[in-house]
């Protein structure tokens, strides 16, 4: 090979990384948001740097103020105590006994008719058995 062959062939590697540079440094090619993400909220792809110290930052963490923490207890509380209030009402509801149903004069009317025709009933044929076990004189 000689040196200008060399030279063509180090020319197309040179164009080949500044290729690579510009795709992994353009942020409208490397930033890919997800689906259903504000434009502006999306993953720093950008390498600006080889610094591993700068791609190892994290984002600082938002802290919640104690009284908004408060609030969140208290919602939660409530929450548990409504569930408690159905639970503990449905567990009385099933340890009741079902109400009797009120029984009315005529059911009771009804009910000594009954007994009174099965009374007579055993009667005539008590009378029945009685006139024809005595013998006939």
């Amino acid at each position: 090979m000689n040196t200008s062959d060399i030279v063509l062939a180090i020319d197309a590697e040179i164009t080949q990384l500044q290729k690579v540079k510009a795709l992994l440094t353009d942020p409208d090619l490397t930033t890919k948001r997800k689906p259903s993400r504000p434009v502006g909220v999306a993953a720093p792809n950008k390498a600006t740097s080889f610094n591993p110290v700068e791609f190892a930052k994290k984002s600082k963490r938002r802290t919640m103020s104690a009284e908004g923490r408060a609030k969140i207890a208290a919602a939660q509380k409530a929450r548990w105590e409504k569930s408690k209030r159905v639970a503990k009402t449905l567990h009385t509801r099933l340890l009741q006994k079902p109400a009797k149903k009120a029984v009315t004069a005529k059911a009771v009317d009804r009910k000594t008719a009954q007994v009174k025709k099965a009374r007579t009933v055993r009667k005539s044929k008590q009378s029945k058995a009685e006139a024809s076990v005595t013998p006939a004189s």
